[in-house]
């Protein structure tokens, strides 16, 4: 939500109105005082929101109607919770809800929808009247009182067959002839950024598809944010074969599963990369949690746990709105009975 990081998106060409998000953002003065803004897009597709209304957009279609484009409170391609209304207190953030209702109906917008809310807007969403969804994610969380004092530490608070588990893929890429070389902030150079940006588009090379973010954006991170920036390279042989990039806050002891990439193929390097490393370095600087991104069972046997996330939605059709209401009130029926079962396959010792 930092200024920087919007603008950047938005400066690089990555998140525009060619792009398919148009910004609106809104802002809420009160006697030439601003008193509460948020970011908001009018989005002409679903892609880089992580949570997936595909369904609601064609059963729009096949009655005819168009569901875009739809107003949409977020932050592109970054499905990190947190605080989405900034205000100074509940009533802005209603205002702002209400505001976004205005402006969808002025248009004849077919709908308004926040994503990844904090509690508070939680809050304010669910006064006014939103409907709201959950989904699950999966976070890493240090230790309380006692944070771990290395990565050994932590691989001793898991169960037998979890602990085995990674230090058999640890050990893997190791005996590849693999190492890790951790690059912060500035320490980061034009280069090393270059080689993770190939990275970057041959992971979604792989996936058959289109890498949101430009070449530009990075840069715009090395030169406005690089102090929220954490590379991992790995190297084999003396020459890089993988990187892992992880967004960094130090003041909250935070860190952000972000991008990876190989240029060579190594079993068991992608979960090394991204998760071992990234932790283990958690651990060393003191950090309080690590979010692995959107989405990822497997991510749970690795010392990340279900956490619940959230998203406010506002239909102007009132068939629809009900209709997407029961969809919504069933499917959270099944997050709750989905967390229950998670609950149990806890990878922690008792």
């Amino acid at each position: 939500m930092r200024h920087a990081y919007l603008a950047a998106l938005q400066a690089s060409d990555s998140a525009t109105g060619e792009s398919g998000w148009a910004a609106q953002f809104l802002t809420l003065a009160a006697g030439g005082e601003l008193r509460a803004a948020c970011p908001l897009y009018a989005k002409s597709h679903s892609y880089g929101e992580y949570v997936f209304d595909w369904a609601w957009a064609d059963a729009y279609q096949r009655h005819g109607l168009e569901y875009y484009p739809k107003l949409v409170s977020a932050v592109p391609f970054t499905p990190v919770p947190g605080p989405r209304l900034l205000a100074r207190d509940d009533i802005d953030r209603r205002l702002l809800l209400r505001a976004m209702q205005q402006i969808a109906g002025q248009a004849g917008l077919s709908s308004a929808h926040v994503l990844f809310l904090d509690d508070n807007d939680v809050a304010a969403a669910r006064a006014e009247g939103w409907m709201m969804r959950s989904t699950v994610q999966f976070h890493w969380t240090n230790r309380t009182p006692s944070p771990y004092a290395d990565f050994a530490d932590f691989l001793g608070s898991l169960q037998r067959e979890k602990r085995k588990k990674i230090q058999q893929e640890r050990r893997r890429v190791a005996d590849a002839g693999v190492t890790f070389t951790a690059l912060r902030g500035t320490e980061i150079t034009e280069d090393d950024w270059d080689y993770f940006y190939r990275c970057y588009r041959l992971t979604y090379r792989a996936h058959h598809s289109t890498p949101y973010l430009m070449r530009d954006f990075f840069a715009r991170m090395a030169a406005t944010m690089p102090e929220h920036w954490l590379l991992f390279i790995a190297r084999k042989d003396g020459e890089r074969i993988a990187a892992s990039l992880i967004g960094i806050d130090a003041a909250r002891g935070q860190a952000y599963g972000r991008y990876w990439g190989a240029t060579e193929y190594v079993p068991c390097l992608h979960f090394d990369a991204c998760y071992y490393q990234p932790l283990a370095w958690c651990i060393a600087h003191g950090y309080a949690r690590f979010e692995g991104g959107a989405q990822g069972e497997h991510k749970m046997a690795r010392g990340l746990l279900p956490v619940q996330t959230w998203s406010a939605h506002w239909l102007a059709h009132p068939q629809f709105a009900r209709a997407v209401g029961d969809y919504l009130e069933r499917e959270g029926a099944g997050i709750e009975t989905y967390l229950d079962e998670l609950a149990e396959r806890r990878p922690f010792k008792a």
